[in-house]
């Protein structure tokens, strides 16, 4: 038999990607997915780029109303070289490249550092800056253990249930795309893009979450859920591009977001001045221009030093 082209390939990843984003796929379908996969390894790098790719379409296409994903995988080159349109934000948006999870491993970002993660069941984890998981599969489960950061999760539909596990919260969820947020110091926060997912907070009682609904651990096994607008999720998920979107937080909390993504720090030390509102969106690993846009929106002094920018009046 020839062999196949990797432009095949790439087309039939594709339109599996495509079907998956349509809808959840029937047994039969998920049985022949499954058999293509294991034809051949390059179908599941095909597949999980094709899936990561998708994400970040559906990232586009809320920030510009008018774009149009293309119809078939762009040629492998183009992701690499970072082309325009899609593939260019895919390149920004996966520094450190793509990595593929097998049973036990463990993946990390670093400071101001992305990165997607195609999973072999055709799930795909991105990444934010600091960032750290370590994957599980098994014959019947599929684990990932969020250790420090933030990620997104879009879960292929499987036999075996998905469990995301953030210090004592547990996530299971089945073909849908959510959030999980664990930050030192900070509550855990989770938050459904599409499908639902099963939240529980050590021994607490399950809580289902849907469609544009956050949960917050508000203290040890007590849960806060409350419904947001697809615009807010949008905004939530801006890191993906490289950027921080803020809509009425304090200076202080918009300094602390930037620390996440860059070794310059913010100083703000009035307390008037921290508790400021800012609103807008700003690339992610630029503090200082984020300060001097601040500065010159509220009649401040942005003095950059080594390793600091200080807003003051």
């Amino acid at each position: 038999m020839p062999k196949e082209t990797a432009s095949k390939i790439d087309t039939q990843a594709a339109d599996w990607a495509a079907r998956i984003d349509r809808a959840p796929l029937t047994e039969t379908e998920q049985a022949v997915l499954d058999a293509w996969l294991a034809e051949d390894m390059r179908h599941l790098g095909a597949f999980g780029r094709a899936r990561a790719i998708a994400l970040h379409s559906e990232r586009a296409a809320a920030l510009a109303p008018g774009y149009r994903a293309p119809e078939k995988a762009p040629a492998r080159r183009h992701i690499l070289m970072g082309g325009a349109g899609m593939a260019a934000s895919l390149a920004v948006a996966t520094i450190g490249g793509l990595a593929y999870a097998t049973r036990g491993e463990a993946y990390a970002t670093h400071i101001g550092e992305l990165k997607v993660v195609p999973l072999s069941d055709g799930s795909v984890v991105s990444l934010n800056t600091q960032s750290r998981i370590r994957v599980h599969y098994s014959h019947d489960l599929r684990e990932i253990h969020l250790e420090d950061g933030e990620a997104l999760f879009d879960v292929a539909r499987d036999a075996r249930p998905f469990v995301v596990r953030a210090g004592e919260t547990r996530v299971l969820a089945d073909a849908t795309a959510f959030t999980v947020r664990h930050l030192d110091s900070q509550p855990v926060q989770v938050t459904v893009k599409r499908g639902a997912v099963s939240l529980q907070a050590g021994n607490s009682t399950p809580v289902r979450l849907t469609t544009n609904m956050r949960a917050v651990e508000t203290a040890p096994e007590r849960i806060a859920v409350a419904a947001i607008t697809p615009a807010e999720i949008d905004r939530g998920l801006a890191w993906r591009e490289q950027r921080l979107a803020f809509e009425g937080e304090t200076l202080a909390d918009a300094a602390g977001e930037f620390r996440r993504y860059s070794d310059t720090r913010i100083v703000i030390d009035d307390p008037m001045i921290a508790r400021e509102q800012i609103t807008g969106l700003f690339q992610a690993n630029d503090p200082v221009g984020f300060s001097q846009a601040v500065a010159a929106s509220f009649g401040l002094r942005a003095e950059v030093g080594d390793g600091e920018v200080v807003l003051h009046r």
